[in-house]
């Protein structure tokens, strides 16, 4: 059963890359759909428990590390992209590789446990991986199985880390990559002068626009995420947007007029056809 449930939190994230393009979105609605599949997996580890003390130890190596690395994933991912400057590829970079340093830092610091889980040793295993056995001295890098003692060891959430922690340094090795290669095709390709123009409305309003051309998929037939079309519009205007995503969540609490720049286009374009026609 709890395989099953596994195998579905896999397919519902397959299915989540196909359709989110943005990171942030995709992020959130990663860590949505984790803690939605990790709630039905611990009310059958409450409810059910395990036949024997292997199958406990199994579950609390293999399978929940599973499902609790992706929530861990999504939520470093989210944090890790939101702080990610808008400025220079070069900025970028020095922030992503010390983002990478921090990660590998956390194996270092847990060095010896991480060998234990790396050779895929057994000898602990009934230290680590069975509720109630956990020995404070083993430093456990978690609160949990003291907080949550029907569904927590000492070391299962150490675990969980390690395999998040891998996913994401291959994401952030890969987007390091990627700035490289625009940079180096930034250089090689022959520039064109492009008019110098200015934005002269407010940020907001700008961030309002990108977000409803994102929305309404009208760049690259929907597959440019946010990011992209931000870093467009910051190079055409030469503008530095900051931290669109928290603008764009200030836009959703407005009570009133969400979307007052989109609203101030359409009648301005209306006025001026009517003034046309008339």
């Amino acid at each position: 059963m709890y395989r099953l449930l596994i195998d579905k939190l896999e397919e519902d994230l397959e299915v989540l890359k196909t359709e989110v393009n943005d990171v942030l979105t995709y992020s959130e609605k990663g860590m949505r759909i984790s803690k939605k599949y990790l709630s039905k997996i611990r009310k059958l580890v409450i409810n059910n428990g395990f036949k024997n003390e292997e199958d406990e130890c199994y579950f609390f190596k293999k399978v929940k590390p599973h499902a609790v690395s992706k929530l861990i994933y999504y939520v470093k991912l989210f944090n890790i992209e939101s702080r990610r400057p808008r400025s220079s590829r070069k900025s970028q970079k020095q922030f992503l590789q010390a983002e990478i340093d921090k990660l590998q830092n956390y194996f270092n610091e847990n060095l010896e446990f991480y060998h234990y889980y790396r050779r895929g040793s057994t000898n602990l295993d009934q230290h680590f991986f069975l509720r109630r056995k956990a020995n404070l001295r083993l430093h456990p890098d978690t609160i949990h199985f003291v907080t949550d003692a029907e569904f927590s060891t000492s070391h299962d959430g150490s675990v969980a880390t390690i395999m998040a922690y891998d996913l994401l340094i291959v994401y952030l090795q890969k987007q390091v990559e990627e700035l490289k290669y625009k940079q180096k095709f930034k250089n090689s390709e022959t520039k064109k002068k492009i008019p110098k123009v200015s934005w002269t409305r407010n940020k907001v309003d700008l961030i309002e626009l990108i977000y409803a051309l994102h929305t309404t998929r009208a760049i690259n037939s929907g597959n440019a995420s946010i990011n992209e079309i931000a870093d467009l519009f910051e190079r055409v205007f030469q503008i530095e947007l900051g931290d669109y995503y928290r603008t764009y969540l200030e836009l959703r609490s407005r009570k009133t007029n969400q979307l007052k720049f989109l609203d101030h286009l359409k009648t301005s374009l209306a006025q001026r056809i009517y003034e046309a026609d008339a």
